[in-house]
């Protein structure tokens, strides 16, 4: 059985520097009948565990630490007995959402997380966060790309913990020289390829500064 991929929509509110503002955010399921992994519990525990189902969740992986990817992890990892995952640098901005409980795996780049014969690769690109990871898996033909890179450009970079020129070295190097027709699938919002962003890069950076 090959693996496939859910979305679920979950909305709140993420919360940084004294602002708080209300999202919607992508909540990605990656497995089978059987096992399934997801990738940012953004802030509803309940309806998570309800598109898991009767199914093994092996593994919680967050792109990044800001609140509104993370803030359903304990709940859900309780609930489920899965292993939270991040990305180490982004500890601090973790303990600023669950200052009592620290996530019990790190990701690295180039870590490969298995879930039902799919095989995410971290990729490790910095800029929203220091610690955003996107996860690609050449098999399925998609790269799960968190809030580094949306339809129509990078992810914001105007708060704490970010950094623009870091988020755009991250795409160039780590998403760009993906295959154009991988299928980008991204925290909030539409999906997209690489190829249709491609293009815009240069557009971008002239944008950014």
């Amino acid at each position: 059985m090959a693996p496939r991929i859910e979305r679920l929509v979950t909305s709140g509110q993420f919360s940084l520097d004294g602002g708080t503002w209300d999202v919607d955010n992508n909540v990605w399921l990656v497995g089978d009948d059987h096992e399934v992994v997801v990738i940012d519990a953004a802030h509803d525990a309940d309806a998570i565990a309800e598109a898991v189902g009767d199914r093994r969740l092996t593994a919680i992986v967050c792109t990044h630490a800001h609140n509104d990817h993370v803030n359903a992890a304990p709940a859900l990892a309780e609930r489920t007995g899965a292993t939270i995952w991040l990305h180490r640098d982004d500890l601090p901005l973790w303990q600023q959402t669950h200052p009592d409980r620290d996530p019990d795996a790190w990701l690295t780049d180039g870590l490969v997380i298995e879930a039902a014969g799919a095989d995410l690769t971290v990729l490790h690109t910095p800029g929203h966060a220091p610690g955003a990871v996107c996860l690609h898996d050449p098999g399925l033909g998609t790269v799960f790309t968190g809030d580094t890179l949306f339809q129509g450009g990078p992810g914001a970079t105007g708060r704490s913990y970010s950094h623009f020129p870091t988020i755009i070295d991250s795409i160039r190097d780590k998403l760009l020289v993906l295959p154009p027709e991988t299928e980008v699938r991204t925290g909030h919002g539409d999906s997209t390829t690489i190829g249709a962003e491609a293009p815009h890069l240069e557009e971008w950076i002239k944008r950014g500064h």
